[in-house]
């Protein structure tokens, strides 16, 4: 499972305007909808639900907020920048703009966490933060992610 794989470029969104937690959760499911060909009312009901068993604010202005929906053949991600960030009840207290959300189907078992996990590892790096709130097109979002990604395997290995 690659980043690469995961993002298409059609579901990355920078300057998104939200005024709240519920708003951008509401942008990332008409992405996921347009993306996916699902319900964004579905979606967006599935990433309320989360949030309400517990904030997916990971710290460092980013959130990882995750559903399983049906109709998905593999794990999907949509990535959105937010023009002025948002409160999301972070476990740091801090607001959030760089909104990392994964799709997976439900029957996904732990390749759902292990993407999880990984974004989420990958979105504590400083530097990629910057350049992700830095970068100017969804093309240059996605080499970002890609490339930091496949860096990362590299060194684990």
């Amino acid at each position: 499972m690659q980043i690469g794989d995961i993002l298409d470029r059609g579901a990355i969104s920078l300057r998104v305007k939200a005024a709240d937690k519920r708003q951008a959760l509401a942008v990332i499911a008409e992405i996921a909808a347009r993306s996916f060909g699902l319900e964004a009312g579905d979606i967006l009901d599935l990433l309320v639900e989360r949030e309400q068993a517990g904030s997916t604010g990971v710290g460092y202005g980013v959130a990882v907020p995750h559903a399983r929906l049906e109709g998905l053949s593999r794990m999907r991600g949509v990535f959105v920048r937010l023009e002025h960030p948002v409160d999301f009840d972070s476990v740091d207290d801090q607001p959030v703009d760089l909104v990392f959300a994964l799709f997976a189907h439900p029957n996904a078992g732990s390749e759902h966490l292990r993407a999880l996990a990984r974004v989420s590892r990958l979105l504590r790096q400083a530097e990629l933060r910057e350049q992700l709130r830095n970068a100017r097109t969804a093309d240059a979002i996605h080499a970002l992610l890609a490339q930091e990604a496949a860096s990362a395997r590299i060194s684990a290995a």
